[in-house]
């Protein structure tokens, strides 16, 4: 992960928090040109900040946690690849004539045993972005990612997803290259794995283009991340024709960590640091390793038929409802 201090990015309800730090700034620079100790005054504005964010944090509405998940400093997948892991080797190309460089797999060491990590990669700024397709990955990427997990189910590796994506790509091209197919095929496929399958919501995970890598047997998601069936925006202009409604349709939608806990759909909620994962990105990372760790001890203690059966009734289970009469 880079360690380069860089001036933050900030969310519309991060502003008071930054006039406050702003303050403290100030009081700390005048004190030091005047000679004058301060130190009580100041450690009593970091508790009120510090308190603060708390407040601020815990408190977002889902259309706030949208803008969290999709924050461009948010790590991504390859930053904790990168910081979970002792080896990594990415591999490349779907064997169909494609190298999708949206969605990026391949081989690891994780607490020393080895595994296959595959997930969609944004970029860090427009450039990057374009290059990564802004994280939609293409047929090609699904097919690659299927390459990588049939091969860990053939060598015994376990094989864990990280979801990050507004969806998959959305063009002709891609039609033309099948992605329904595609993902489609993924989705099959992996209710029959044998190895041990863990998927985790890191950010921003919607439609089709999230699922296509997320069929598992434990799902994570991280406290601010959002996953949901299509995006607020795209609901908005669909029911309302007006992609301002955006935050009611985050609100009706269910997209938050603790919605889908209570719905039963996802199995744990990974705590971010105050102020987001991006605020503390080796803090996330750290809380990420050791989940993976302790559920990937859980699931290799079942057996092969054991994960698939847990894997099939998980998903059986999501979309059950109860009619009530009136």
């Amino acid at each position: 992960m880079a360690t380069t201090e860089r001036k933050p990015l900030l969310l519309d309800f991060e502003k008071p928090l930054a006039e406050l730090s702003n303050r403290i700034e100030q009081i700390r620079q005048l004190a030091e040109e005047n000679g004058v100790d301060v130190s009580g005054e100041i450690r009593k504005l970091e508790a009120r900040a510090t308190k603060l964010r708390e407040e601020i944090f815990s408190t977002l509405s889902p259309a706030q946690r949208v803008q969290v998940a999709r924050h461009p400093r948010r790590p991504s997948t390859l930053d904790y690849i990168q910081a979970i892991t002792d080896e990594w080797m990415e591999l490349h190309g779907d064997r169909c004539g494609t190298d999708d460089p949206a969605l990026i797999a391949g081989v690891a060491r994780l607490g020393g045993q080895p595994v296959v990590m595959l997930g969609q990669q944004k970029g860090r700024d427009t450039k990057d972005n374009i290059a990564r397709n802004f994280g939609m990955a293409a047929p090609g990427g699904y097919r690659k990612a299927m390459r990588l997990m049939e091969h860990a189910n053939k060598f015994g590796m376990p094989i864990l997803a990280f979801v990050d994506t507004p969806g998959a790509l959305a063009t002709v091209a891609a039609e033309h290259q099948g992605a329904g197919e595609a993902i489609a095929y993924n989705l099959r496929e992996m209710f029959s794995l044998d190895v041990p399958i863990i998927c985790t919501v890191i950010g921003e995970a919607s439609s089709g283009g999230a699922l296509g890598i997320g069929i598992c047997d434990r799902l994570l998601m991280f406290e601010h991340a959002v996953y949901t069936v299509i995006s607020p925006e795209g609901c908005a202009a669909i029911l309302w024709k007006d992609a301002s409604k955006a935050p009611q349709a985050a609100m009706a939608l269910k997209i938050t960590s603790h919605d889908l806990k209570n719905l039963g759909i996802i199995d744990q909620i990974l705590p971010e640091p105050i102020g987001g994962a991006h605020s503390d990105p080796l803090e996330a990372a750290t809380t990420l390793k050791q989940a993976l760790l302790d559920n990937l001890d859980e699931l290799k203690q079942l057996t092969s038929q054991e994960r698939r059966q847990l894997r099939y009734d998980k998903f059986r289970k999501i979309g059950v409802f109860t009619e009530i009469p009136h």
